[in-house]
């Protein structure tokens, strides 16, 4: 069941290397694109989730913040059990990042 977006910005962790290839030729791919079709987004209330699973024992991460009305990709916000998953069918275009973090995991 695809659910309508509501969140202004989500999350996205990112190997630091990947994101400042994005960034420099101007659209991220991120490192689930090609494997998954997708890439991984979250709310602030999954961060932790999706770290753990995704990126238990990676260095070197940075967190994105997304503003989702900027992507040009086409985004799903997708229900499954009593969870919603944000994913962005797409490279996401570096002006739909508004902010960059070190992220220590």
């Amino acid at each position: 069941m695809n659910v309508q977006p509501q969140e202004r910005s989500i999350l996205h962790i990112a190997p630091r290397s990947l994101w400042e290839q994005g960034r420099d030729s101007g659209a991220y791919q991120g490192n689930t694109l090609d494997s998954e079709g997708f890439l991984h987004c979250s709310r602030v209330n999954h961060l932790v989730a999706v770290a753990n699973a995704m990126f238990h024992g990676h260095h070197d991460l940075v967190l994105l913040l997304i503003q989702t009305s900027r992507v040009a990709s086409p985004m799903k916000y997708e229900e499954a059990t009593s969870e919603v998953y944000h994913r962005i069918y797409g490279p996401v275009n570096c002006d739909a990042v508004i902010a960059v973090y070190d992220c220590f995991h």
